[in-house]
């Protein structure tokens, strides 16, 4: 969908607009079963319409990380990866470090607006969160933590809004409908 058309879409099929999103949990502890932000995200993805292309769960190992998320955003289905842990200070917490190498463009306000919202909820401990988000690729990326509370703030504050094409004055869906990834400059 170019930018033209886009803007030629009324409120009804901008409602019909279905991403494909991409979920990496990563963690040392949990396996699948035991995964409820990775199984979180996956469910809110699809209640409100948007196609989940892929699931991956890793140990939080930085080439591991990138390796993963390399193959999505070269990937052409896939519009969206959403990351759950790896964004503390452990020291084996390194999903911004495996990832931001990749962004084209880092969406700094999704970080500073995570924890200003999660600053009302957990207090001074939000300083601990590295939550990222960028564009790569014409992929956006959003790195959260791994609590099932942190993602359900993420989902339920901002990425549900900015993955809506009805969300005004913007969203990210105009972007991602407009880049085409063949086409992206490096």
């Amino acid at each position: 969908m170019t930018s033209n058309e886009y803007k030629t879409l009324n409120n009804d099929q901008l409602a019909s607009v279905s991403l494909k999103i991409a979920v990496l949990t990563v963690s040392d502890s949990r396996s699948e079963t035991e995964d409820r932000s990775g199984q979180y995200l996956k469910q809110v993805v699809q209640n409100v319409g948007h196609e989940l292309i892929d699931y991956a769960l890793l140990k939080d190992d930085v080439y591991q990380i990138r390796a993963q998320v390399s193959q999505w955003i070269a990937d052409a289905k896939v519009q969206v990866v959403l990351i759950t842990g790896g964004t503390g200070f452990t020291g084996r917490d390194s999903t911004p470090e495996a990832v931001s190498v990749l962004f084209d463009k880092e969406v700094t306000g999704f970080g500073e607006l995570f924890r200003q919202i999660s600053y009302e909820q957990i207090g001074t401990a939000t300083i601990q969160s590295r939550a990222t988000a960028g564009f790569a690729n014409a992929t956006v990326i959003f790195c959260l933590p791994g609590s099932t509370h942190a993602c359900q703030t993420a989902w339920e504050h901002i990425i549900q809004s900015q993955l809506d094409a009805r969300n005004k004055p913007c969203n990210f869906v105009k972007h991602l409908s407009r880049c085409d990834k063949n086409s992206v400059a490096k």
